[in-house]
């Protein structure tokens, strides 16, 4: 029914309990769709209610929750999960439906998926090059993986030929999401612990990622050979995070091992498929379409856009149409982790993709669609969905009120960002820890644009526009972006390891601060006698008593305990007869206060200036 609303204007009103399901990201437009309404109308009642929006801005929640209130509906926001099945769902792509047509006949044996996490520089990376006899480490900023790697090992075990998928996750305090991200897609996580150093912060945060994700765990004690070295005191340790050894009589299996001296390689192994047989039924359907997880990606100077992809069900075959997340294209060609072209990926197989037309983001979702057409159609509504989203959250809700008082304060000081890298977990990461840091509310960060590759002429207009600082992960400039860079006065800082990024980061926020100021005293003086001027007023004879009398600094006047004057100014300073411009401790001098005459033998005077504070 029409009825009116504020300022008399005709909106269709619901009766409190009708229910409108809406999009993260939707505008007044949609909005407008699902209650038949003129969109002008809505732009007029949400005004009247204090915000300020057009009808094809992308708003936010509390946004939509006022104005739904207002007009007597309740609004219910469609989850990202539940859009993108919605979404699936439109392209006959039912993957629930595909999970429960399977039987028992059309599962087959797969290896286990395990993820290597633990504290940095306990050996995480050492340990898979001992199983995979390659080097990692040595090409690795500081020693610290900075990115998540993919490789399959084949391993005898009671006499049959298997296969392990490994993935390494990095270790530094900053690599929280990818940490998580590692325990979602694994069967078994190896926890690293260094028999020297003990249970450290991201060994526990580990430890909790994978403890939440329900996924098995074996203890590798790495570093058994160093001096020092305690393997008993882990296992005690790690008894106080549910993890009781086998010999203690729990059910955690424990493994000693020295990734140099490539110690205890082959207990691991087992014990991990030990752990995959006894405790998982790791079995997929092979004979459909791939579904999986792109668990890294990047953009090559040769190649474009490069996926690491886990294959989770189904077959991956060159020449699929693939889509995942905001990716789609068709799949050019594999390659292993060797570098070898490989044509079909079963279950539990990692391989690097070639040919989407974008660099997907690590954790996103792939599936292999009917067809080119269909995939693109995918990629393009999700870009367009998460867009739409995104400019919901960037959106400062603002009354009428706080924009008058925003305009009488002077705006907040915002430092924009550019932030480019060489895989999209990385960049993920990046924006994770630099948005995090928190130094009042007088200061802004916000990330502008993120992307995967090279510096580009884009990245230098975007931060032209928007002056903003651009900082490139493991990246450099594009050809010819230098000189632009230099002539538009962009500032372009690279980093190799995340949290130099982060310090920088944050001292430049405090460096847009305010200064803050403290009162810091000078010196004292005491006055001996006061001599009558009639050029100059009363002139205060003194001694100093403690650091020193400045002309020009401020001055108090103390008597008896008590202060007669304040905000006073040292107009005048002699030494006998001559001027002086300082006097220090244990000398006298004739001190002028200018027009404040009130001044007694015995009394104080305090000299201090403003100094500016450092931040904490």
């Amino acid at each position: 029914m029409q009825a009116p609303s504020l300022g008399g204007v005709q909106v269709p009103r619901g009766n409190g309990k009708t229910v409108v399901r809406l999009r993260h990201g939707s505008s007044l437009n949609d909005f407008a769709d699902k209650i038949d309404a003129n969109p002008a109308s809505l732009v007029t009642v949400l005004f009247h209610l204090g915000e300020m929006a057009t009808a094809t801005q992308s708003l936010d929640e509390d946004t939509f929750g006022t104005l739904a209130a207002e007009l007597g509906y309740t609004i219910e926001m469609v989850s990202a999960e539940e859009e993108d099945r919605e979404l699936l769902g439109a392209f006959d792509i039912d993957l629930d439906a595909e999970l429960e047509a399977e039987g028992d006949e059309d599962l087959t044996a797969r290896p286990p998926v395990v993820t290597v996490m633990g504290h940095v520089d306990h050996g995480k990376t050492k340990l898979l090059d001992a199983i995979r006899q390659t080097d990692v480490v040595a090409g690795e900023a500081g020693g610290i993986t900075q990115h998540i790697g993919a490789y399959q090992v084949h391993t005898v075990h009671e006499g049959a030929d298997r296969a392990v998928t490994f993935i390494d996750t990095p270790g530094h305090e900053a690599f929280t999401a990818m940490r998580a991200r590692g325990a979602q897609v694994t069967d078994i996580a190896i926890l690293v612990v260094a028999a020297d150093d003990g249970v450290m912060p991201q060994t526990i945060e580990a430890l909790n990622h994978a403890q939440a994700a329900g996924v098995p765990i074996v203890v590798a004690v790495n570093k058994v050979d160093k001096e020092g070295a305690n393997p008993a005191k882990i296992r005690q340790q790690l008894t106080e995070y549910n993890l009781v050894a086998e010999e203690y009589g729990g059910d955690t299996m424990f493994v000693d091992v020295s990734a140099k001296q490539n110690q205890g390689i082959d207990q691991l192994l087992e014990a991990v498929l030990l752990t995959a047989d006894a405790a998982l039924d790791l079995r997929a359907n092979a004979d459909k379409a791939a579904r999986g997880v792109a668990i890294e990606a990047n953009l090559d100077k040769g190649r474009g856009a490069v996926a690491t992809v886990l294959v989770q069900s189904g077959t991956l075959e060159v020449g699929d149409a693939v889509v995942a997340g905001t990716a789609y294209g068709r799949v050019r060609a594999m390659f292993d982790e060797h570098g070898e072209p490989v044509t079909v990926a079963g279950p539990s197989r990692p391989v690097q993709v070639l040919g989407l037309t974008s660099v997907p983001r690590a954790g996103d979702t792939f599936i292999v669609a009917p067809d080119d057409r269909t995939a693109r159609q995918i990629g393009e509504k999700r870009e367009a969905a998460e867009r739409a989203a995104l400019l919901a959250k960037r959106r400062k809700r603002i009354s009428l009120e706080d924009f008058t008082q925003a305009l009488q304060q002077g705006k907040v000081e915002t430092l924009n960002l550019v932030l480019k890298g060489d895989v999209s977990g990385a960049v993920e990461a990046l924006e994770d820890a630099l948005l995090k840091i928190d130094v009042g509310d007088e200061v802004d960060l916000r990330v502008i644009h993120r992307g995967v590759g090279a510096i580009t002429q884009n990245d230098v207009n975007l931060a032209t526009v928007d002056s903003a600082i651009i900082i490139g992960f493991n990246v450099k400039y594009a050809e010819r972006v230098e000189e632009l860079a230099d002539r538009e006065g962009v500032d372009v800082r690279f980093y190799s390891v995340i949290y130099q990024a982060i310090d920088d980061v944050e001292a430049a926020l405090k460096g847009m601060l305010k200064p803050e100021y403290e009162e810091t005293q000078l010196g004292t003086a005491e006055v001996r006698e006061v001599f009558r001027s009639s050029k100059f007023g009363n002139i205060a004879g003194s001694i100093v008593r403690s650091g020193l009398i400045r002309r020009n600094s401020k001055a108090r006047i103390t008597r008896g305990g008590k202060v007669i004057g304040d905000n006073l100014s040292i107009e005048s300073l002699k030494r006998f007869k001559d001027d002086a411009t300082e006097v220090r401790e244990g000398f006298e001098c004739g001190i002028g206060l200018g027009s404040f005459n009130d001044v007694e033998t015995g009394d104080i005077i305090e000299t201090w200036e403003m100094r500016e504070k450092p931040r904490a």
